[in-house]
């Protein structure tokens, strides 16, 4: 079993109803410093309040420090970005605005991470970017998604990691820093904890590290897998691994997103027959927006993070998830995805795919054709 962090404390929190109150809550007891990471700021009615927070704090003489994705955050207005750096708040973008269909390997990584550091103590992690959960592709809302508030030592895996990020970023702009030269090492342990393990993406040193911790837990799985993903292209890998588990008699179940908000989100489907035919049972959310990357395997490992299970987060962007070894965690994640299940997912029945949806697998062979090559240009 790979290393976990003892004595920590997690809180499971779901769509941004939950998160954005709890974020808020934080940043108004911060009492040094806030980190923030996101692939989307949004200036809605959600990033406003969280920019407001983030404003009254940096008033009261606390660092805070904003990481975005250049991409992902394209639509905030310059006026809005002169907002924040005039209220002190230290500000950087993650890459310029570079296209993602720009056939370099440089264009596609991205910052997606979503995470949120207050005082080195307490940190927020999952799929949840700083937008309202109405707005949402095709109007369907409200979005579903999940985070989880932490506590404990795995924090200062979190603190290392988001600092560390934060200087590389303001070096490559060649700014000064402005980042704390020291910042709580030792963090109290829980007792009974929970065992957590912080597991990061990156282009460097972790470049398939989430990807083999998800396999590890398949391929140990014995009982159950239940993953839920917005944007599922696994590679072949990862596409084996549920098969030979499928094989071996473990229940495998995928949730996947019913919405198809950008054509190679059709690429997702491309794996529907075989898997069927292996019996992994599939899912579409298909009554509102489903964001979500998590999965329980077992009813033991459990997983939170922003890391779709596609060649992009795989392979290119940075991506950070926590990995959970706790069964009352799991079964609590568990009762919620299949609510989700029940309240919106629709089955996809083998018979039903290969008669009635013809051109859905059409388009899926085409957009999945599109990403092998795109990927191929691109060199990865």
């Amino acid at each position: 079993m790979p290393y976990y962090i003892k004595g920590n404390k997690i809180e499971l929190l779901k769509n941004g109803k939950d998160y954005f109150a709890a974020v808020i809550q934080s940043i108004k007891k911060a009492r040094k410093s806030i980190f923030i990471e996101a692939y989307i700021f949004s200036h809605d009615v959600t990033g406003k309040k969280i920019l407001t927070a983030l404003k009254e704090a940096s008033q009261k003489g606390i660092k805070v420090y904003l990481l975005l994705d250049g991409f992902g955050s394209r639509d905030l207005s310059q006026k809005v970005i002169n907002e924040i750096k005039a209220s002190k708040i230290h500000f950087l973008f993650y890459h310029p605005k570079i296209s993602p269909y720009q056939m370099k390997r440089i264009s596609l990584r991205r910052l997606h991470r979503k995470m949120i550091l207050i005082d080195h103590e307490i940190a927020y992690i999952g799929g949840i970017n700083i937008i309202d959960d109405m707005h949402v592709p095709n109007g369907k809302g409200p979005r579903i998604d999940y985070a989880a508030q932490l506590k404990g030592p795995v924090v200062h895996l979190i603190s290392l990691s988001m600092v560390k990020l934060w200087k590389r970023v303001s070096w490559s702009h060649l700014e000064k820093s402005f980042t704390p030269k020291n910042f709580q090492k030792q963090i109290v342990e829980y007792p009974n904890g929970t065992k957590l393990n912080f597991i990061e993406r990156d282009n460097f040193r972790h470049r398939q590290d989430i990807e083999k911790a998800y396999l590890h837990a398949i391929e140990n799985a014995q009982d159950e897998i239940l993953i839920a993903n917005a944007y599922f292209i696994p590679g072949k890998r990862f596409e084996r691994a549920l098969i030979a588990a499928a094989n071996r008699g473990v229940s495998v179940t995928l949730l996947l997103k019913g919405e198809i908000d950008y054509f190679l989100s059709n690429a997702t489907r491309a794996f529907y027959g075989k898997f069927l035919k292996e019996g992994i049972t599939i899912f579409e959310y298909t009554k509102s927006f489903m964001h979500s990357k998590v999965a329980v395997i077992d009813g033991t490992w459990s997983t939170i993070g922003s890391s779709n299970i596609d060649p992009f987060s795989l392979l290119l962007a940075r991506e950070a998830n926590i990995f959970i070894w706790d069964k009352s965690f799991a079964s609590q994640l568990r009762k919620n995805i299949e609510e989700d299940i029940r309240l919106g997912g629709t089955e996809i029945l083998l018979k039903d795919w290969d008669k009635s949806h013809l051109i859905k697998r059409i388009k899926s062979r085409i957009a999945y054709f599109i990403i092998r090559i795109s990927l191929g240009v691109a060199n990865i």
